[in-house]
Formats: structure tokens, C-alpha cells, sequence
């Protein structure tokens, strides 16, 4: 399966989510917890985590990557996000391509890591150079004009450099995860998005919205269109205060240097 196959597959396939966030579930972050839960518990995760987990799977099948940190753009003008707040990767395979399955509704499969414009599944996109090592990437919006997603560096990083803002992201009321449970996942003809209480489902460019008035409903929600199990939003035992900062980000053994041989 080449490259390009696998981070489409990968989006339609593993949602981005913030579940365990509103849980107050401590996410780890290290490659053997990713698997863990994504593979295993058959749930989604934000960008430390399906980079990650991808990251994992791309050198097991020999592929040269390196973790890079993004800012992310809170107006789409400029990026106003601090160092590590977003992770994404450079894969080197035939060329240097921009990878991110952890961006919600982003480019669909990697883009060539060069200055210029490149479609992506009928989106279009814009990649500039502002120097050495720094990056930014924009996306034309309908109106055409265009916005601003992350700006990025270059710099090959190490997953640890990442524990802060993840840490950040986890704990933070100002962190934009925190301020709705949000669930979503790319399909072939669209995309199905829970936000809240609200099922959002986009279908060759139709939109049916659906409000889900328990709990139940969102746990159904959750398995029908996410293949995520029952138990996800967690219960009185399982949303208990994060209690200290030493139980997150804190990075094990390598889960790519451990299974690569396999």
C-alpha cells in the first residue's frame, strides 16, 4: 500500500477525538499507549496521537520520519499558536511529503513538501516557504480566499518535546478542546462529525444534522459511525480529577522500535 493509500485510509478509518479529554482520562504520550488505545480499544485521539501512532507505522514498513512542531492559526491570518501545539510529520519517501492525519478536516493524502500550490481531493492548498525552516500552510476556503492552517518547522523533533502542550491541551479551560466533545472521521462521499450532543453528517455536499437527546443515543452514535465501543464517555469512576502532571506525556519505550522487526 503506498504512502498516499495509507493516510487516506487512516482518516476514514480512525476518527479525531477529544473523548477522553471531557473523561478527564490521562492521554499518554508514548507510541506503545497510542497503539494501546487506537488499535486495541478501537478508539480515536487528537494530532500527538494518530501522528504519532502513524508515525509508528510508517518506519515499522521502512519509511523515514520525523515528528515536526505546528502552530495552529486561531483567525486563519497568522500563526498565533505556540511551538508545539500541533504535531505533524515529514515523511521521506521518493521526495519529502507533509503528512498529518490529525488535523480534522484537512488534506486527505500527503502533500509534496515544496513551495507552491497542490490539490488534495478537489481542495487546494498552499504551502510557503518564510524561511529556512519555516513553514506555513493555507487552505482556499469557497469564498476564495485563503486561510491560514498552521504554521510549521522543519526542525525534526522528538516526541517528548510535545509532553507540555500536550499536558496543556489536556488540563487547560483555555484550550479549544475543551470546549466541546467533538468526534469526527473523513468518508467517501463526505464526513461524519458528533459535536456535543449533534450528529453532523455530510454527504456529497448535503448536510442532515441530528440532535441526540441522552447519552445513550451519543454512546450508539459513537459505535455506528466511529466503531468506537460503548464506555468511551466515561462514568463517576472514569471522570475523576487529573491528578498530577507526572501521569501525562511521559514517554516509554518506543512501540515502532519495539514491533519494527515484526
Amino acid at each position: 500500500m503506498t504512502l498516499r493509500a495509507l493516510h487516506r485510509r487512516h482518516i476514514e478509518t480512525i476518527p479525531f477525538e477529544n473523548l477522553d479529554i471531557h473523561s478527564r482520562r490521562p492521554i499518554v504520550l508514548d507510541e506503545a499507549a497510542f497503539f494501546e488505545k487506537i488499535i486495541r480499544r478501537r478508539r480515536g485521539g487528537f494530532c500527538y496521537e494518530l501522528n504519532g501512532l502513524f508515525a509508528a507505522l510508517l518506519r515499522a514498513l521502512g519509511f523515514q520520519v520525523s515528528y515536526l512542531s505546528g502552530r495552529v492559526s486561531s483567525d486563519g491570518a497568522r500563526d498565533t499558536g505556540p511551538e508545539f501545539d500541533h504535531l505533524l510529520l515529514e515523511v521521506t519517501w521518493q521526495g519529502s511529503w507533509l503528512v498529518d492525519v490529525g488535523f480534522g478536516d484537512a488534506f486527505a493524502e500527503p502533500l509534496p513538501l515544496a513551495p507552491g500550490r497542490w490539490v488534495s481531493q478537489e481542495k487546494m492548498f498552499h504551502l510557503e516557504q518564510r524561511g529556512e525552516d519555516d513553514w506555513a500552510l493555507w487552505q482556499e476556503q469557497s469564498t476564495g480566499r485563503w486561510r491560514l492552517l498552521y504554521g510549521f518547522s522543519r526542525v525534526p523533533r522528538r516526541l517528548e518535546e510535545f509532553s507540555e502542550m500536550c499536558l496543556y491541551h489536556q488540563t487547560s479551560p483555555d484550550s479549544v478542546f475543551h470546549k466541546n466533545r467533538l468526534c469526527t472521521r473523513k468518508t467517501d462521499t463526505g464526513r461524519v462529525t458528533l459535536s456535543g450532543t449533534k450528529l453532523i453528517i455530510t454527504q456529497q455536499g448535503q448536510r442532515l444534522v441530528r440532535t441526540l437527546a441522552v447519552a445513550e443515543d451519543v454512546e450508539r452514535a459513537l459505535l455506528e459511525y466511529f466503531g468506537i465501543p460503548r464506555g468511551a464517555l466515561g462514568g463517576d469512576a472514569e471522570s475523576s480529577v487529573l491528578h498530577s502532571e507526572a501521569m501525562f506525556c511521559r514517554p516509554r519505550v518506543s512501540w515502532a522500535t519495539t514491533h519494527s522487526q515484526a
